[in-house]
């Protein structure tokens, strides 16, 4: 399940990124100040504006919902102890040869 979120926002992920880069720059920069900017409203590309910009906050509020969700959808398995926990227990049972005192010299 976790790979089907995954999926679905690369998917919406992309979909924004080239969303945003097919919009023109709103703000006036130097295209406003040569003639550019009134070409959006003689083309009549308001609509199309609307729809971008629509699109645009659909898609980030998809992508902020799904990548919320999906951490619901992360697979848990606790089944297994820690690796810590594991080693402890093989050193705690592991058999420790007796060895011969050491003579002593004196």
């Amino acid at each position: 399940m976790y790979t089907v979120f995954a999926i679905l926002i690369i998917i919406t992920s992309i979909l924004l990124v080239l969303v945003v880069l097919v919009q023109n720059p709103k703000g006036g920069g130097l295209s406003s100040s040569f003639g550019g900017g009134a070409g959006n409203q003689i083309m009549g590309a308001k609509k199309t504006t609307d729809f971008l910009e629509k699109a645009t906050w659909t898609l980030a509020v998809v992508l902020i919902v799904l990548s919320l969700v999906s951490n619901f959808a992360i697979p848990r398995h606790n089944t297994e102890e820690p690796t810590e926990i594991k080693a402890q227990e093989q050193i705690d049972d592991a058999i420790i040869p007796n060895l011969p005192a050491a003579p002593t010299t004196e």
